[in-house]
């Protein structure tokens, strides 16, 4: 059970003014959080398996193959200033 001073202490660690109407209610929030993460914690999951989402999930992602594309030429047509196969930028710094 989290008390008045526990309240106090964790806001100023925050750096926040509390008022104590806001100390109060801070400290019902707080004791209702750890009563849930209790709640949580005596949950049995012996036999069940970490997952990280509810469904399963499969690629669905197209396959990664080299496909043709662009030649340089008509890539750096549109571009205001070109130089060999790249475009030229302002450098930076």
């Amino acid at each position: 059970m989290i008390d008045l001073d526990t309240v106090k202490h964790v806001a100023r660690l925050a750096r926040l003014r509390l008022s104590a109407e806001e100390e109060a209610t801070m400290g019902d929030e707080l004791n209702a959080i750890l009563t849930h993460v209790d709640e949580i914690q005596s949950i049995d999951l012996d036999g069940v398996e970490p997952t990280s989402h509810v469904i399963q999930l499969e690629n669905v992602l197209r396959p990664d193959e080299p496909r043709p594309s662009l030649p340089p030429d008509v890539a750096l047509r549109e571009g205001p200033n070109t130089r060999d196969d790249g475009f030229v930028v302002p450098r930076i710094g």
